[in-house]
C-alpha cells in the first residue's frame, strides 16, 4: 500500500485568512470606543452613587430629588452603563445609546440650565467626543471604499 503525503492545514489556513487583518484605524477605534465606554460606566457609577445616597453626602438621594431631576438622573443611571457595554462590545448600538445619554445631558446642562445648573464641560467633552466619531467613522469608510477599488474580479 502506497501511503498519501499529508497536506499541511495549518499552513494552509494561515495563507488565506477568513477575516482580513484589523488596519490601524480600526485597531484606534475600537480603543477610542473602549474608553468612552469606560467614561460612561463612570458616569452611570456617578448617577447611581447620587441616587441611593452614597455621594453628595446623601442630599441627591432619589426621594429628596425634584422630578425633573428623578427623571434625569434614573434614565442617565440606566443607559450610561448600557451605552458602556455596547460601546465596549464594540456592537451597532453602543453608540446609538450613547447619542440618548449624551443628548440627555446636553439637553439638561444647555437647554435646561435653569434647573440642572450650568455645565459646559460635560457639553463641550460629548461634542469632542461626537466629532472625534464621526471622523473615525468617516476615515473608516474611506479605506473600505479605496479597499472595494483594489479588489477586482476578472469574470470572461
Amino acid at each position: 500500500m502506497k501511503m498519501q503525503p499529508q497536506t499541511d492545514v495549518c499552513a494552509m489556513e494561515t495563507e488565506s485568512p477568513t477575516i482580513p487583518k484589523r488596519t490601524l484605524a480600526d485597531i484606534l477605534f475600537i480603543l477610542f470606543l473602549r474608553l468612552v465606554a469606560l467614561s460612561c460606566f463612570w458616569f452611570g457609577l456617578q448617577y447611581w452613587a447620587m441616587l441611593v445616597g452614597y455621594s453628595l453626602v446623601g442630599a441627591g438621594r432619589f426621594d429628596l430629588l425634584s422630578l425633573p431631576w428623578k427623571v434625569a438622573s434614573t434614565s442617565l443611571a440606566v443607559l450610561f452603563p448600557v451605552a458602556s457595554l455596547g460601546l465596549w462590545l464594540t456592537v451597532s448600538w453602543g453608540p446609538v445609546i450613547w447619542v440618548l445619554a449624551a443628548g440627555g445631558q446636553i439637553l439638561m446642562y444647555g437647554l435646561l440650565p435653569d434647573i440642572f445648573g450650568p455645565n459646559q464641560l460635560i457639553i463641550l467633552l460629548h461634542v469632542i467626543v461626537a466629532a472625534v466619531y464621526l471622523i473615525f467613522r468617516l476615515l473608516l469608510w474611506l479605506e473600505k471604499r479605496r479597499h472595494r477599488r483594489q479588489v477586482s474580479v476578472d469574470l470572461p
